[in-house]
């Protein structure tokens, strides 16, 4: 049973020499590139290797893409947040930094940028894409609610 579709991936397909297009259980299919992380983190420097990067696997719950089992591999949700970003949307990682940044509850959130809870958790969860009006809100509220209500 799929408990979270936007974050279950069902297939992958392999890009040589560092990306994936990614197969998610809601339907979407995404590309990646891994190449700006595996060079970032020395943790991930392996995926420069394109013989060990072709080996990419979805594992047997959906939730990660694996290289080497337990030591190498990438977690659905956050490379689905990196694919969102990649293409220029708003992943909702950046939002629920944005919160934590801030400590603001989920109530306090909704009402600081003008949208329903129901509506902000949509956000959160995934299952629903961020408009950039919401991630503008969000900086405009640093700049201006901060200050009147911080």
């Amino acid at each position: 049973m799929i408990h979270d579709p936007h974050h279950t991936l069902v297939a992958l397909a392999v890009r040589l020499p560092c990306a994936l297009t990614l197969t998610f259980a809601d339907g979407a299919t995404l590309p990646v590139d891994l190449s700006g992380v595996a060079q970032a983190y020395p943790a991930l420097a392996a995926l420069r290797n394109p013989a060990l990067f072709a080996t990419a696997r979805v594992d047997s719950r959906g939730g990660y893409v694996v290289w080497v089992d337990d030591d190498l591999e990438l977690a659905a949700d956050n490379l689905r947040n990196m694919a969102i970003e990649q293409a220029g949307g708003i992943g909702n990682e950046r939002l629920v930094n944005w919160m934590h940044k801030h400590g603001l509850t989920q109530e306090r959130a909704a009402e600081a940028i003008g949208v329903s809870r129901r509506m902000l958790n949509y956000y959160l969860s995934g299952a629903k894409a961020i408009p950039k009006t919401v991630w503008l809100a969000c900086l405009g509220w640093e700049t201006v609610g901060e200050v009147a209500h911080g």
